[in-house]
């Protein structure tokens, strides 16, 4: 690969990259602890869980992709494995399948979480001048306070 001159020194582009890897490790598992309930919820709001469920694993599949890819744009490595993301990651596996309620509140703190990896890593872009990654990170902040908000007003 040939060098990358985009105004972004490189020791710059892997601090917001390694933050980046945070925050795609965040996203990641809480997809596929989403994608988890989204398989395994029962109980009388079954119908309406496992149809948000499928919404916010589908959102997310679409998120870890773009992180990814900004990762690479940066000219560094994503991670892309369990190990990598389960010791990256803040957000911790479910042992078992809890019920509906557990699982409304365990991804209402899957969320929170990553808007707050958001904004750790918002600030090493801004101090790099890094808009693009700014923006992406911004977008998931508000995505992932707004699904919050939602999960929240359902407890």
């Amino acid at each position: 690969m040939t060098s990358i001159n985009i105004g972004i020194a490189k020791t710059d582009r892997e601090q917001v990259a390694n933050g980046l890897s945070r925050l795609l490790s965040d996203s990641y598992t809480l997809y596929l602890q989403t994608h988890n309930f989204h398989w395994n919820v029962t109980g009388p709001r079954f119908r309406d869980l496992h149809m948000m469920f499928e919404e916010h694993y589908t959102e997310l599949a679409t998120a870890v992709d773009e992180i990814a890819e900004r990762i690479r744009t940066l000219g560094m490595r994503a991670p892309g494995t369990y190990k990598e993301f389960s010791q990256l990651s803040a957000i911790k596996e479910v042992e078992g399948v809890p019920d509906a309620s557990d699982m409304v509140s365990l991804l209402t703190k899957g969320h929170e979480q990553v808007v707050n990896t958001c904004r750790d890593v918002l600030l090493v872009a801004q101090e790099a001048s890094n808009e693009s990654s700014v923006a992406l990170i911004s977008d998931r902040m508000r995505l992932h306070e707004k699904t919050a908000w939602m999960l929240r007003s359902m407890q």
